[in-house]
């Protein structure tokens, strides 16, 4: 079965080097929070907030080993007065047999007040 496992980070600044590096540690963390094998990926789906602009965050996980084939999109969110910024969300659409709830979303940085329900204590 496909699930969909979510996660978010937020940058202190809008540069190339902030923007792969943090994508980078959001995914290596949800990997490793959820031993996801890349094979088993069907896709990615990566959005950023329109304040951020520098990078494309895919060449985040591109730069992954064992990624490069794993097909990934990048699209900004809807810009709402008030809501987070300088924030990058992943959806990584996984094949496994874990149940909606065994499934650990991750969110890090300024992120956590996203979803203050799923994060891990």
């Amino acid at each position: 079965m496909i699930r969909g496992i979510r996660g978010a980070i937020t940058v202190v600044e809008d540069s190339n080097e902030q923007v792969l590096k943090e994508t980078a540690r959001l995914l290596q963390e949800l990997i490793h929070s959820n031993d996801i094998d890349p094979d088993a990926v069907a896709s990615v789906i990566i959005s950023t907030t329109t304040d951020i602009t520098s990078a494309f965050p895919a060449r985040a996980v591109r730069g992954l080993e064992g990624w490069n084939y794993v097909p990934v999109m990048c699209t900004h969110e809807m810009n709402v007065p008030g809501a987070l910024e300088k924030c990058i969300r992943l959806l990584v659409h996984v094949n496994t047999d874990k149940s909606q709830q065994a499934i650990q979303h991750i969110y890090l940085n300024n992120a956590v007040q996203l979803r203050p329900d799923l994060i891990q204590k």
